[in-house]
């Protein structure tokens, strides 16, 4: 059987080199202008193609893809504000560097703002936040060998620029009608194309970390987002066996070893209340600071690290060095395990008390966390050390940004456990379906763990018919946006609850009916072990959802307790 063809040349030549650059995975929001790609990509045997309504859940279905292939993955929409919803996802992708390709298509330049319908302007209409934008060519009055040219090289660039440097570009494909014609023969073949594979890895200029880190006798290594299995353990080992070395890292840091303090705000909180606050930061206070991975979440991390400077700041990533901690001394531009390659034979390790002093407030911190559990109320805390302690070995975890995050920052999860949050740009729009297009990928089950307001905001992200049965969603509803009444403010003033913690009385179970998921609720310590286990023990033949609902007033409380009861 031949394959089938859209008849315009520009459409087989977007398709075309997609398949080239190697993207597999192609999510499609239904349109008219967009008809020639979607012909095209779904009759490609190479491709496998997604239809998804909602372009904001699209592009997030396509990041969590991205981001677990960590290969470009492309969406395709219609002209007009299609684009637009977009954005939320691009942003993520710019700041998490994810390899996310938006195709929008769109009409000629000649019916642009004459009041033609479904048209803006979307030539580089996201530019601040893309690697590239290719604005391709359909201009009849040109000569065709000419616009075939130039849409070529275009393509290769934005495809390449995806794939190699890890982020999102835009390309923008004006179409002629008519759109639906179709052919079986392909009638251009690229003549130009560019070398898709990552560059070598070069001898790196490592002169100065090696010195600095060398004379340092407190070094301190941080670790944001991070890849699973991204660093070789021989590497991780020499950073936890050194005794001069603290290794903190986060639940999105996905590298674990039991010397590395993976509680960030459970050892910095409780120093923040003790008389000798300021003797106690200084003696944690680093001479080096290396980092590598993306953004963390820990807000006292980066007050500490800001107050108390260490000497001199590395991070080490391919693309870009943040000056979070404003003492950005210099970026090593290479990804992390090749340069711990090179590295790592020419640090020298050292007798220090550093670690000792600091691992006894480590082991004090997890000691006093258990008697705290066994002690405390049924709120957000207890039901976020109930869940991270019945996680299964091998379960993909996916976690919602506010609290969500911060609360499992509190707590170990085992080395099986990989977790993922898109802490690109940390918003809340797009969590749900980031963790379902993940978790089409693997073949692991996937857990997701969010808030209520994340959940009902991104509700649109069930509407998808590329679910797996063993999904499992978590839902800790405290009838609010419960970060709010940690923060400074008035929490009880009737502006406050409106405006910045939206109460609501909210709850999923109807939405798990229409879209036909399982449902399951829990209101306290008792029925959530019962549910907590179900979920987990059972088999399940479609998507689950367990909605825990926790008090409202109570959860702030005990919260801010728990650093008290550390100290």
């Amino acid at each position: 059987m031949n394959q089938i063809y859209s008849a315009i040349p520009l459409a087989q030549t977007i398709v075309e080199s997609c398949v080239i650059s190697g993207i597999e995975h192609v999510i499609i929001s239904p349109g008219s202008r967009n008809a020639p790609l979607t012909i095209g990509f779904s009759n490609h045997p190479k491709v496998k193609t997604y239809s998804i309504v909602d372009e904001r859940c699209a592009a997030f279905f396509a990041l969590g893809i991205a981001q677990q292939t960590q290969k470009p993955t492309a969406v395709v929409c219609t002209s007009g504000s299609a684009l637009l919803n977009y954005y939320p996802a691009v942003s993520e992708a710019f700041y998490s560097d994810i390899p996310l390709v938006v195709i929008s298509a769109d009409r000629p330049a000649y019916l642009i703002d004459i009041g033609d319908g479904q048209t803006i302007r979307q030539e580089n209409a996201m530019e601040k936040h893309m690697l590239y934008s290719a604005c391709l060519k359909s201009d009849e009055n040109q000569p065709q060998s000419a616009i075939q040219n130039y849409n070529e090289i275009e393509l290769a660039k934005a495809l390449r620029i995806s794939l190699q440097q890890q982020g999102p570009v835009h390309i923008n494909a004006p179409f002629q009608e008519p759109l639906y014609k179709k052919t079986d023969k392909l009638s251009v073949h690229l003549q130009n194309s560019f070398n898709f594979s990552q560059p070598e890895v070069k001898e790196l200029a490592l002169t100065n970390l090696v010195k600095d880190w060398n004379n340092a006798n407190k070094r301190l290594v941080l670790v944001g987002v991070n890849h699973p299995n991204s660093i070789d353990q021989s590497f991780l080992d020499f950073f936890a066996e050194d005794e001069a070395t603290l290794v903190f890292t986060e639940a999105t840091s996905n590298i674990h070893h039991h010397k590395f303090f993976s509680s960030i705000d459970g050892i910095i909180a409780p120093i923040e209340t003790q008389a000798d606050t300021n003797q106690l930061f200084a003696s944690l206070q680093p001479d080096i600071l290396l980092t590598f991975g993306g953004m963390i979440v820990s807000k006292k991390m980066k007050t500490f690290l800001r107050k108390f400077s260490p000497k001199a700041h590395y991070h080490i990533d391919s693309k870009k060095a943040y000056d979070t901690f404003f003492c950005l001394k210099e970026h090593i531009k290479a990804k992390p395990n090749p340069t711990f390659k090179q590295l790592v034979p020419m640090l020298q390790s050292k007798s220090s008390s550093y670690f000792d002093t600091w691992n006894k407030y480590h082991i004090k911190q997890i000691e006093k966390r258990k008697a705290y559990v066994n002690e405390i109320a049924f709120t957000d805390f207890w039901v976020f050390n109930a869940i991270i302690e019945a996680f299964p070995k091998n379960e993909h975890l996916q976690f919602g940004n506010s609290s969500t995050i911060r609360y499992a920052n509190l707590f170990d999860l085992d080395a099986s456990n990989p977790a993922f949050c898109n802490r690109g740009t940390s918003g809340i729009d797009g969590s749900t379906s980031t963790a379902i297009g993940a978790s089409t990928i693997h073949q692991h089950p996937t857990t997701f763990v969010t808030g209520d307001l994340s959940f009902f905001y991104d509700s649109n992200a069930m509407w998808n018919n590329y679910i797996p049965k063993n999904f499992k969603m978590i839902i800790i509803n405290n009838s609010g946006g419960g970060i709010f009444r940690i923060l400074p403010g008035e929490k009880e003033k009737e502006y406050y609850k409106t405006y910045f913690e939206t109460t609501h009385d909210l709850n999923a179970a109807h939405l798990a009916k229409m879209y036909n998921w399982g449902y399951a609720s829990a209101k306290d310590k008792s029925s959530s072990i019962e549910a907590i286990k179900s979920l987990f023990s059972s088999q399940h033949q479609k998507p689950q959802i367990l909605e825990i609902f926790t008090p409202r007033t109570l959860n702030d409380e005990v919260l801010l307790n728990y650093f008290k009861f550390i100290n």
